[in-house]
């Protein structure tokens, strides 16, 4: 019963910090996900869109797989997998490729799809005007693409920024790690709960607010 007594005690102010922390880890793997995922996905998405041999039946499937796989299998299999072929990651790196990977996928056929919202008949007048190819995607597909595709894109980031809870799977202390950490110590689940969703609307409120306010203002 003594034992018992020490074990589980109270939130202090402490375990606040200590969440503040695990959603600063959340917020890291999650930009450094969306940022590489982000710039991959143009590219893929691009190659996409062009519908080459390579990307019809060898990029497109590799895609496919990280879309309909679920995330949490993805990173138990990438994790235990690493040290069969000698590299040593730890959770974080293991986590980090893996959302990154699933980002990109995501990403790539949001672009592929903003691409294709562009009429025909507009890329052929800007050929006609002399533009070039780089020329017709950069100052035509490009303005009218990113419009389309922003909002999709908004949702992509915000579902990873919560699909990386899942990496607490492998051991890393993220927000919902360190909640059951607590949960366990504390045994107040609905406080530490209530605070991990707070936390977690102070990291999405921003950007969703950032894409409001850039829509309404592409809108005028």
């Amino acid at each position: 019963m003594e034992s018992t007594s020490i074990f589980f005690t109270s939130f202090k102010t402490t375990d606040l910090w200590f969440l503040a922390e695990a959603a600063y880890r959340t917020l890291l793997i999650s930009g450094i996900s969306i940022s590489l995922g982000t710039v991959l996905g143009l590219i893929f998405g691009w190659l996409l869109h062009e519908g080459r041999l390579i990307s019809t039946f060898i990029l497109s499937p590799f895609l496919d797989i990280f879309r309909s796989v679920p995330l949490i299998i993805q990173l138990v299999l990438a994790y235990n997998f690493a040290p069969i072929i000698g590299l040593n990651i730890d959770p974080f790196g293991s986590g980090a490729i893996v959302l990154t990977i699933y980002t990109t996928a995501l990403v790539a056929n949001v672009v592929r799809g903003g691409i294709d919202s562009v009429g025909i008949p507009m890329r052929r007048a800007a050929r006609s005007l002399g533009m070039t190819y780089w020329q017709d995607m950069i100052y035509v597909v490009s303005p009218i693409g990113i419009r389309a595709v922003f909002p999709a894109w908004v949702g992509v980031a915000l579902g990873v920024m919560k699909d990386s809870a899942l990496v607490s799977v492998l051991g890393y202390v993220e927000l919902l790690r360190a909640s059951q950490i607590l949960i366990t110590r504390t045994q107040e689940p609905f406080l530490i709960l209530a605070l991990a969703g707070a936390f977690y609307f102070a990291l999405s409120f921003p950007i969703a607010r950032f894409s409001e306010r850039l829509e309404k203002r592409w809108s005028q």
